[in-house]
């Protein structure tokens, strides 16, 4: 398949979700990661074949389509896969949303840095919820093949400098990412960032550890517990420190 500018590579389509943003949302799943996160609950998006190609007109029409149902808080995200791989094709896309009054949100482990990347995270995205996948850059690697922290760091502040709301999520790991002394960076990171709105604690879970043995591949963290209640309220009233609010899924 060779994707043209008025097209995406998609993996799926979700309408009405709920769980990607404010609001009732169109979910837009692309296809392809440069991360390969050892807890993915969606392996079957990382490779960069495979997915269709969907035209960015058939996008827009579902959402004018749906715009009742968004009401004033609800929108179209763009999630993966990792977005901002696509950054160039999705420009056209989020100027023509904007000429209809929909919402935009990116949901990004923020590793991809291009000027169409900016692009997208310091103006034209309405919100950008920013996956931080862990704390210091060894970790990061171990976590998720590469290390992406500075750039994700650099993201994070050149959407803080461009005065527009943005999320931050973090997946709450057993022996990985759930350290008091991590929990605190992240306060020390982001607390004082005026336009973070929010920061969530995603449990971990291994509700995608069928995907990875559907595509042969072995899942590296079975031996990892999942998080107790007790756990992720320890890392709610530290984070409630730093962050005005904290969500806990």
């Amino acid at each position: 398949m060779t994707e043209t500018a008025h097209q995406l590579k998609i993996h799926s389509i979700e309408s009405f979700g709920t769980h990607d943003g404010p609001g009732i949302r169109l979910v837009i799943f692309l296809q392809g990661c440069n991360l390969k996160c050892l807890y993915c609950q969606n392996a079957d998006t990382i490779q960069h074949d495979g997915g269709r190609l969907i035209e960015i007109d058939e996008i827009v029409k579902r959402a004018v389509n749906m715009k009742t149902y968004f009401g004033k808080t609800g929108g179209v995200t763009i999630s993966g896969g990792e977005p901002l791989l696509q950054s160039k094709n999705l420009i056209p896309l989020f100027h023509r949303l904007k000429a209809e009054g929909i919402h935009t949100n990116i949901d990004t482990n923020a590793t991809v840095s291009n000027v169409y990347a900016k692009e997208l995270i310091s103006n034209l995205s309405d919100l950008v919820m920013f996956d931080i996948k862990h704390t210091n850059g060894e970790g990061f690697e171990k976590l998720t093949g590469r290390n992406g922290l500075q750039t994700a760091l650099d993201l994070v502040a050149l959407r803080e400098q461009s005065e527009k709301p943005y999320w931050l999520r973090y997946v709450l790991i057993p022996g990985y990412t759930d350290r008091q002394e991590q929990l605190h960076w992240l306060g020390e990171q982001f607390g004082a960032n005026k336009f973070a709105e929010r920061i969530e604690i995603l449990p971990y879970h291994k509700l995608g550890q069928y995907k990875w043995e559907a595509l042969g591949e072995s899942y590296q963290l079975t031996e990892v517990p999942e998080n107790t209640p007790e756990q992720i309220q320890q890392a709610k009233d530290i984070l409630e420190k730093f962050f005005q609010q904290v969500i806990s899924k």
